[in-house]
Formats: C-alpha cells, structure tokens, sequence
C-alpha cells in the first residue's frame, strides 16, 4: 500500500472515532452512569478517546483493527470504535473504583505482619466500629453532665484496671507515646538510657531520633552488651529529666551481658526523686506463658516493680487496633495530656470504639485464646495447621500441574511486628518446589507473582528453593473460599 493510501486510510479511521456526546448517548454508557455519574463516565469517556486517537495516529490499533478480513474490514465501521471506546471506559471506570485496600492471604507464617496491617480486630471490636461509624457517639460529651468531656475518659479506667496504673492515656502509636512522653516531661533535659537499649524499630524509626524530635539530650550509658546500676548513679546529674528503659522486643543480645531490671532502675530513680520511663513496645497485659508462648514482662508487672510510666503499643500482642498507650503516676499523666503535642497524637472515635471491646476481653481471661484473634492465632496447635495443609493441597496441586509440586512440611512461624523475634511457633504449611531444576528460581519468582495477582491475593514466602505457604492464619473459615480461588490462577 502506497504513503499516500496509507495517509488517507489514517484520516478516514480518525474520521470514524465517535464524538464524546455520541458516545454518551449511547445506551450502555448511560447505564455506566446510574453506577459511576456522569462526571466520572465523562472522563472515562474522554480517555478512552484519546487512547483510541493515539493509537490510530501511531499505527499501533492492533486493538480496534484486529483481523476480519485483509484489510481488517470488520473492525472497522464506525460501530466497532464505538464499542471499543465503551468497553474501555468501562474498564477505566472498574479499575478506578477498585479499592487499594484489598483483604490478603497472610502465609508469609508472621502472625503480627507490619506489612498487613499488625493484628486482626475480634468481632466485637468490629461492631463496636461500625456503630460509630454510622450514628453520632458521646466522643468528647459527658452524658452524666451534659458538658463537654474527655475521650480519654471513655477507656481510661478500664486500662487502669488491667494494668494497675493510676491514670492513662492513649495516642496514634507508640512511636508517638514516647514522642509525646519525652517532649512532656525532658525538652531541654537529660534523659539517661542503656547504650544497648537504643533500638531501631520498623520504618528506620530510631530511639535517639525521637529522643532529637521531642528536645531531649540524650545520655547514653554503659556498653552494647553490659550497663550497671552504678552507670546509671554516674549518669544523674541536676539537668537529668527521668530514667529510661526501653524493651529490646526486636533483636536479642546473648553471651556477656548484664542490664539492669526495672525494679532496681526504679529504685535508683527515686532515690534522686526521677521519674523512670519503661517503653515496653510490643506490651501485653497477660502473662504468655500459661499458653505456651515464650513469656514477655507484663504492664502490669511493670508497674508493681517500680515503673512511673509504662508505654505500649495496641496492635501488637495486646491484640487491638493500632494505638500507644501511657500508662502510670497520675500527675506525669496529666502533664502529659496538657501538651500541645497531645492533640497532634490524638486518636479519633474508631480507634477508641475499637480498643474498648479489645480490652474488655481482658477481664474474662480464661476465655481470651478463643475470643482474641491474635492470641488463637498465636496459640493454634501445629495439629491445626497439619490438617488444614492435608485439606488444601490436592486443590493447589492440581492447580499448578506438573511443573510444580507441592507438599504438605513442618514449618515455623513468628509472632512478628518487633515481638519475640528469636522465639518460633511449630507450625505446618505447604511447599511449593518446581520439578525440574532448570530456571527453578525464576519459576517461583513468577508463581509468587501469579499468587499476589489472585482476586484476594495469597502472600507466601519464597525460602531454601520452594514457595512457602505457612497456614498458621488461614483459619478454617476462609479455606472454602482460599481454595475457589485457584481456577482464577494464571500461570
């Protein structure tokens, strides 16, 4: 075919590209409209439009001229650019609408996983949430006095009366609790800390940093792996603000090692009439053990061993949404709620309304590792897991084909999010290895990739030449629906 042929059969499929008001009197686009309004279908519209012109301008049509003919004739009446003009706007408006939220398979074999979203709400949390949501709440209004109130009112006595502490408060995360603490109570003055208590905690998010932020100097003592009470002695000068010791819950220094414990730290504090801090992180209010788990010290321990103030987080092994509590004496509390920076960190009504029923678990402990979805998560016996393995393999191998096997092996988990991280759970998944050595790697590289593409994607993890699916959290209640996925799976 001649340029010149060429240049008249461009102009005459630019010429047969319909106008957006063509478009929008069409009858499938108008029902786009009672879903998207026609702001959006407009726009997608318009889109679709330009898309079309460009690809027509550039050659590249293969979409819109498919064959049908030597010429490519049956695409191309005036028709067949409307619909495909539809069909994308349709499908620009689809992907637009789709949440970037999307609920996920967690069997990376991390209960606690930073990445999704830390600890999973128990059902009463969940309608506590929904009710605040959708009606007005006495957030800030005293229903006793008819005069504004505190929302801080709203849980305080009930963390008080799990923790044993005198007064409480709560704000955005931990990493805030002692931010806050520390701007409160040492800007412009000394804050005393174990050198090998200076942890980094996810997102690079350092103790000395946020010491820096609040206007605190810091006064390291002693050495990475040993500081003595007398470190401490040495350190208190007339420019120290409090004591601080900060719960190394993300790493563990073993070998030559001597720290000192709360209780003795908060003897020395006192007798120089200091405040001593305790930043817990992870935090718990029970005792782990009576499960089986690696044990962790307690809030409430905490406290009764001498700390002042005691920070947590709430999305950890405490099991509720994300929150940093500070806990402790009543007069550093109230100092620390007059802050400035106390509603900058603030927390709203859903987090509220979703602590409350987490913590109200607490008081019926004896029912806790069933009712608290992290603690059933963390407490399931391997037997669980075994048979859960045994249930959903032959789907999934039947799914992959023989490229691939799968077999159900003893795995480990960990709690995860900063909490015991030498500690492991026994645990039972399923291992996915490619049967032919050639490329392997690459083939499970691209079958992670096919599992993350899944309408709710399944999220493993890819060690010793196989793709690990830990199913410590998938509970028997998504299997169903775990398994009718697989006949979307595109390898």
């Amino acid at each position: 075919m001649s340029d010149a042929a060429t240049s008249e059969r461009r102009r005459a499929r630019l010429a047969r590209v319909p106008a957006v008001e063509r478009v929008m009197s069409m009858h499938a686009v108008q029902r786009l409209t009672e879903v998207y309004g026609r702001t959006q279908v407009i726009d997608a519209v318009r889109v679709s439009l330009d898309a079309l012109r460009g690809e027509l301008l550039a050659e590249r049509n293969a979409d819109v001229a498919a064959s049908g003919g030597a010429d490519g004739e049956a695409l191309e009446s005036a028709a067949s650019y409307e619909a495909h003009v539809v069909a994308r706007a349709s499908s620009v408006l689809e992907q637009r609408a789709r949440s970037h939220f999307r609920p996920v398979f967690n069997l990376t074999g991390t209960v606690l996983h930073t990445n999704l979203g830390r600890a999973l709400l128990p059902d009463e949390a969940v309608r506590a949430v929904v009710d605040v949501l959708t009606r007005p709440a006495n957030l800030e209004f005293d229903l006793t006095t008819g005069a504004r109130g505190d929302r801080d009112d709203l849980i305080d006595d009930l963390i008080c009366e799990l923790t044993g502490a005198e007064a409480a408060t709560v704000v955005n995360n931990n990493a805030a609790a002692v931010l806050l603490t520390l701007s409160a109570l040492a800007s412009k003055k000394e804050v005393v800390v174990s050198r090998g208590e200076l942890v980094e905690i996810g997102g690079a998010f350092r103790i000395p940093d946020i010491m820096a932020r609040a206007g605190a100097r810091l006064r390291e003592i002693g050495t990475t792996n040993r500081t003595h009470a007398k470190d401490y002695e040495e350190a208190i000068n007339p420019r120290t603000a409090l004591l601080m010791k900060v719960h190394c819950s993300n790493y563990a220094i073993s070998g030559f090692t001597k720290s000192v414990e709360i209780d003795e730290l908060a003897q020395i504090a006192h007798r120089h009439t200091l405040p001593v801090a305790f930043d817990l992180g992870s935090g718990t209010l029970v005792d782990l053990a009576q499960w089986g788990l690696p044990a962790e010290p307690t809030v409430r321990g905490t406290i009764d061993a001498g700390a002042d103030l005691v920070t947590f987080s709430g999305d950890k092994l405490l099991g509720g949404p994300q929150a940093g509590l500070i806990v402790g004496r009543e007069a550093l509390i109230r100092k620390i709620k007059k802050h400035p920076l106390k509603r900058a960190l603030r927390v709203g009504k859903l987090t509220l309304a979703a602590l409350e029923p987490v913590l109200q678990l607490y008081r019926a402990p004896e029912f806790l590792a069933q009712r608290l979805t992290t603690l059933r998560l963390l407490t399931r016996p391997a037997s669980d897991m075994h048979a859960a393995a045994g249930r959903v393999q032959p789907s999934l191998q039947h799914a992959l084909g023989e490229r691939y096997a799968v077999s159900v092996e003893p795995m480990f988990s960990q709690i995860g999010s900063g909490a015991l991280p030498v500690d492991q759970l026994p645990s039972y998944g399923l291992a996915v290895r490619v049967t032919t050595a050639r490329r392997g790697g690459r083939a499970l590289v691209q079958l992670e990739k096919a599992l993350r593409d899944l309408p709710r994607p399944v999220l493993g993890r890819i060690a010793d030449d196989a793709l690990r699916l830990d199913l410590r959290c998938l509970e028997v209640a998504d299997e169903t629906s775990f398994i009718a996925q697989w006949a979307e799976l595109r390898l």
